[in-house]
C-alpha cells in the first residue's frame, strides 16, 4: 500500500524530512549520541568518512572504523527526537521512497546509543560505564503504537507493583535490549549492567530540586530500592526506552551503553567527563568493530 504524501514526507533532493538522509548514506550499524558535537568525536575515529549530512540537530556522517562500515547520528535530547530518528532511519532501510512501499525484503538494523548518564546506586563510580539490558520508560512514547507484544510484561508488572505512579503520569513500562549487542558491548570488568530509566526531563522528571518543589520527593529512592530477579535500576537517562522500543517494534536491534559522569547517591561528579565519554567511544568502536 502507498503511504501518502503528508505521512512519509521526502524533501527535493530525495532526501527522508528530517534527518535529511538518502537510503544509501546510512550503514546497518548505527551509533545514536544526544549532542552533535559528540558526532564529531565519534567519527574522528573513523578510517574515513563518505557522508556528512547536517540538518536541525540532526547530524549525520557515515565512514568505517576498522573496516566496518558505521553511522553516526545525533538525536538531541529526548524520546520525542528518538521518535523521528528511528522511524525515519527505518524507512530509510525499509520503505522505498520512490513507490512508497513497505519493501517485501525487510533489513534489521545495529542501534547503539552511546551517552552520558548519572548513576542512582552508590557502587557504581563515576567514569565507569553501564550497559542498559533493559529500558525503564517513563515517558508514555510505547503507548502510541500497538507496543503490548515487544514490552517486558513481566518486568512491567514488577515495576508497577513496586513504585508508587501518582495519577495522570504515563505507566512506566520495560523493553529488553538486544542480548547479542549487550553481550559484545559488557565484555570488560569496568562495565556494569542494569536497568536504565528513561526521563520525560532532567529536572523535576529525575528527581531534582532546584527552585520547583517535585511531586514525588521519594521517586528515585524507590527506583534505587527496585530489584527484580536480581536486575536493579541503574542509572536515569532520557532516550533509551523509546530506542529499545521503537527497534524492538520495527524488527531491528538495539543497545545502550553510557558513561557514568554523575552518581546521584553519592553526589559527585567526574573531575574529566570529556575523558570518561571519549574512553566510552573508544571502546564501543572498537567491539562494533567485531559485528
Amino acid at each position: 500500500m502507498k503511504i501518502k504524501e503528508s505521512e512519509l514526507i521526502i524533501n527535493p533532493d530525495g532526501s527522508i524530512y528530517h534527518v535529511n538522509l538518502r537510503p544509501e548514506q546510512i550503514a546497518d550499524t548505527i551509533i545514536t549520541v544526544g549532542d552533535p558535537a559528540r558526532v564529531e568525536r565519534v567519527a574522528a575515529h573513523f578510517d574515513k568518512v563518505e557522508t556528512k549530512v547536517q540538518k536541525r540537530e540532526f547530524y549525520t556522517q557515515t565512514g568505517t572504523y576498522k573496516g566496518k562500515r558505521l553511522t553516526v547520528i545525533s538525536t538531541g535530547i529526548g524520546t520525542d527526537n528518538i521518535d523521528i530518528v528511528i522511524n525515519e532511519l527505518d524507512a530509510l532501510a525499509n520503505i522505498d521512497l520512490t513507490t512508497r512501499e513497505v519493501k517485501k525484503d525487510l533489513k534489521s538494523l545495529n542501534f547503539v546509543r552511546i551517552g552520558t548518564s548519572g548513576s542512582i546506586q552508590k557502587d557504581i563510580p563515576v567514569d565507569s560505564f553501564v550497559v542498559s539490558e533493559k529500558g525503564l520508560g517513563f515517558d508514555g512514547l510505547l503507548y502510541y503504537y500497538e507496543a503490548e507484544k515487544v514490552i517486558n510484561q513481566t518486568y512491567t508488572a514488577a515495576i508497577n507493583k513496586h513504585l508508587k505512579i501518582q495519577a495522570g503520569k504515563a505507566t512506566p513500562y520495560m523493553v529488553d535490549g538486544s542480548q547479542d549487542l549487550i553481550n559484545l558491548l559488557s565484555q570488560e570488568d569496568k562495565v556494569y549492567k542494569g536497568i536504565t530509566g528513561t526521563n520525560v526531563g532532567f529536572y523535576g522528571p529525575q528527581g531534582r530540586v532546584l527552585r520547583a518543589k517535585v511531586s514525588d520527593p521519594d521517586f528515585i529512592d524507590q527506583l534505587v530500592t527496585f530489584n527484580y530477579e536480581d536486575k536493579k535500576v541503574t542509572n536515569l537517562e532520557m532516550e533509551t526506552s523509546a530506542i529499545f522500543g521503537l527497534s524492538k517494534l520495527l524488527g531491528h536491534r538495539a543497545v545502550a551503553i553510557n558513561a557514568i559522569i554523575a552518581n546521584r547517591a553519592n553526589g559527585n561528579f567526574s573531575e574529566n567527563p570529556k575523558k570518561a565519554v571519549d574512553n566510552l567511544i573508544r571502546y564501543s568502536l572498537n567491539k562494533l568493530a567485531q559485528l
